[in-house]
């Protein structure tokens, strides 16, 4: 079969490998769709953490299943997509229902050979049932999860104001989920032509260039001189992170998806006297997956708003560096092998 290997960063080799073994307790999916993701882009510019090379990428998947056990609860021929978070299941955080965050996790596409060939065999507990949504809606299902989780993490209540830093796919999709978890959005970005698309597609009423002189005037504004009792940062961009702790409004909850490799740096005591929370949110649950499916069934989330550029598999190498590009307006890269 041909797979597409990132040998070192910035470097795309196709390769021909075997089929891959099927263990026990795995399933043998063929792909069908692949979404391109930060993590993909980032793992091709060499700044992505936790990462080694040679490495298939891809983690976004849409696929049909081959081969599986025949108690699995699954089909062959069923589509289906994935959590590509494979955890121990015996560590302290599998232990308290956390597997997202496992100690030992493998994250297809990232600590271990992803997607981005024909034919990948995958733990069965890894499966999401297609639930008959289209191959481009199960590729997206796993983005959108990461927002889900990063709102469920910051308990967004109805009328709470959200502010949503990163207008990428990660940060879109948790606009749309604290919308539907009832709060307000305000979208934060540097980007017109993203900010734009936060208004024309998702709806978002509130939207704010990163760049203006009174980011925390307009701030003051839109939440009636509170303040966001919920920040989320989706972008990953320590400056933006550093900067986002004084739009918090007292007793706000910070939740930081986006992940970068250096130490962040706060005022302690503007910190401490908002008596703030911070915390990360990693991968998602299935929990989180099963919200975004159902969503996706009512269409409260459309998640092919998000695809700008489409490819076949021979055409990944030759179009991928032009993804990186910010002028290209890609938002979602859909990858049909």
């Amino acid at each position: 079969m041909k797979a597409l290997v990132c040998s070192t960063p910035g470097n795309f080799e196709y390769k021909e490998t075997d089929l891959p073994d099927v263990p026990e307790n795995y399933t043998l999916l063929k792909i069908k769709k692949i979404g391109i993701c930060g993590t993909d882009l980032h793992a091709f510019e060499g700044t992505q953490p936790f990462f080694n090379y040679p490495r298939i990428l891809g983690h976004e998947l849409a696929a049909e299943i081959v081969q599986t056990q025949h108690n699995s609860g699954f089909e062959v021929g069923e589509a289906v997509t994935i959590s590509p978070y494979f955890y121990c299941g015996k560590c302290i955080a599998c232990r308290s229902g956390k597997p997202n965050c496992c100690a030992a996790i493998n994250v297809c596409g990232v600590h271990i050979d992803g997607g981005m060939r024909e034919y990948l065999a995958v733990p069965t507990y890894s499966l999401i049932h297609g639930e008959g949504l289209s191959d481009d809606e199960l590729a997206l299902v796993e983005p959108l999860a990461i927002g889900a989780h990063g709102v469920r993490r910051a308990g967004v209540e109805k009328g709470e104001y959200v502010l949503v830093i990163g207008a990428g796919p990660i940060g879109l999709g948790t606009m749309e989920f604290a919308r539907i978890a009832g709060g307000h959005v305000i979208a934060l970005d540097i980007n017109e032509q993203r900010l734009q698309f936060c208004k024309d597609k998702l709806g978002v009423s509130h939207t704010i260039n990163a760049l203006a002189p009174d980011v925390l005037e307009q701030l003051k504004a839109i939440t009636n001189g509170d303040m966001p009792t919920v920040v989320i940062d989706c972008t990953g961009n320590l400056k933006a992170i550093n900067n986002a702790f004084q739009y918090m409004a007292h007793g706000a909850r910070f939740v930081l998806i986006g992940l970068q490799k250096n130490e962040i740096v706060i005022s302690h005591p503007e910190f401490h006297k908002r008596e703030a929370t911070l915390m990360s949110s990693r991968n998602a649950t299935s929990q989180d997956f099963e919200h975004v499916v159902a969503s996706m069934k009512k269409g409260l989330v459309i998640p092919t708003n998000y695809i700008t550029h489409r490819v076949g598999f021979d055409e990944v190498k030759d179009n991928f560096h032009s993804w990186l590009d910010p002028k290209n307006g890609v938002i979602k890269a859909m990858v049909t092998i």
